[in-house]
């Protein structure tokens, strides 16, 4: 309802340019209060999560023959960001967190490596104490891909603002939404004046202060004071919206407490942790599991399993002239062979729907069944595993 009174004042005024109010508009307001309660010095509203990464991308000075390293585990867009500012993505093997493996990135950095883009998939928080160290020793940027996890927290700090930028997104499945939208986050007031400038082709008539930053070529991801409205609406609620998560995640956890031949998913900050994934011995439990409602096998979701990434893998762009594989410095493989720890973890490992669907006693009285299937499931493949 709050959402609504305010995106019909927005309509009733004519003004739906997020500039036409100033500093009064929606989302100018939005922005100092997601500032506020994530604790950075900066937030850009863009019009997606995409946008937002490719955004931070060009900000931090990724350009023609660098290499970003990216999860083998992620929507596809963490990938094609690097290509849209001419870099080419490296992928980097996830750990059972289902976050990118710190291990695997020293592995991985080349001289050629210039940002690392961890994500926090599924509302589960990356390492970034091993990864901002990584990041130190090797001279690399950091730009958190914090779209699945709006509002998450790790070791006291929201996920987004913990890196030299951070990116959301607010498209409809994210845990704040205005159907489609995004936010790059930071503290470096030079890297926001690049993301403002390189997000609207018309900054040079704005009244923005550039602090002698050169006026470069731009994109448009700017988002209608419409969007705004419905952030700046939905943000007071971000933080009980969490504690939801929070208290729903506890109760099924406890369907598989003390189970054999499974474990829950290892949380880089347990206190905190808001996603549930479950990983099992086999993968036949996971495939068998997986086929209860609420329930899915990761490697049965498809279009977050690099393997299934047709836009990146194929190493085409609308013109071959544009194509940042061809600038890159040796040729980058991403052959499955290379990749064998992601798909073994991702076809062990079924994540659980906190089924905001549900009532507090219909959602106890489903973890009980959850449990009762996964004791089943177990028992019936133990002889198996045994001969």
């Amino acid at each position: 309802m709050k959402e609504i009174l305010a995106v019909n004042r927005v309509l009733a005024s004519g003004r739906l340019l997020r500039y036409a109010r100033g500093e009064r508009s929606y989302t100018a307001r939005f922005e100092t209060a997601m500032a506020r309660k994530f604790g950075v010095d900066h937030v850009l509203t863009v019009n997606s999560g995409t946008n937002a990464l490719i955004t931070a991308l060009a900000a931090a000075g990724i350009g023609p023959g660098d290499e970003v390293l990216v999860p083998a585990y992620t929507w596809v867009a963490t990938a094609l960001a690097p290509l849209a500012v001419g870099a080419v993505p490296v992928l980097v093997d996830i750990d059972e967190s289902l976050t990118i493996d710190p291990a695997d990135i020293e592995r991985r950095i080349t001289p050629h490596t210039k940002a690392i883009i961890p994500v926090h998939m599924l509302n589960l928080v990356a390492d970034m104490d091993a990864i901002l160290d990584i990041a130190q020793r090797h001279g690399l940027k950091v730009i958190e891909d914090a779209c699945q996890c709006v509002g998450g927290i790790y070791k006291g700090r929201r996920v987004g603002a913990i890196g030299d930028l951070g990116a959301l997104s607010f498209n409809h499945y994210k845990n704040m939404t205005s159907g489609e939208g995004g936010a790059v986050l930071c503290n470096d007031e030079r890297l926001f004046v690049r993301a403002r400038m390189y997000h609207d082709p018309g900054s040079f008539i704005r009244d923005h202060a550039r602090f002698n930053e050169p006026l470069f070529a731009a994109m448009n991801f700017r988002v209608s004071e419409i969007t705004g409205t419905l952030l700046h609406s939905q943000l007071s609620r971000l933080d009980s919206l969490m504690a939801r998560l929070k208290a729903r995640r506890t109760l099924l956890a406890k369907a598989f407490s003390n189970l054999p031949d499974c474990h829950i998913s290892p949380h880089n900050d347990p206190e905190n942790a808001l996603g549930l994934t479950v990983v099992f011995n086999d993968e036949r439990a996971a495939e068998l599991l997986g086929q209860t409602r609420g329930v899915q096998r990761l490697i049965e979701t498809n279009r977050h399993v690099f393997t299934n990434w047709e836009a990146v893998l194929c190493k085409r762009s609308f013109d071959e002239r544009m194509n940042p594989h061809r600038w890159a410095h040796r040729d980058i493989s991403y052959d499955p062979a290379d990749y064998q720890t992601t798909l073994d973890v991702l076809s062990r490992t079924c994540v659980i729907s906190l089924r905001p669907d549900l009532p507090l006693f219909v959602l106890r009285r489903w973890a009980k069944s959850l449990r009762r299937k996964a004791t089943r499931t177990l028992a019936y493949l133990s002889p198996q595993a045994a001969e």
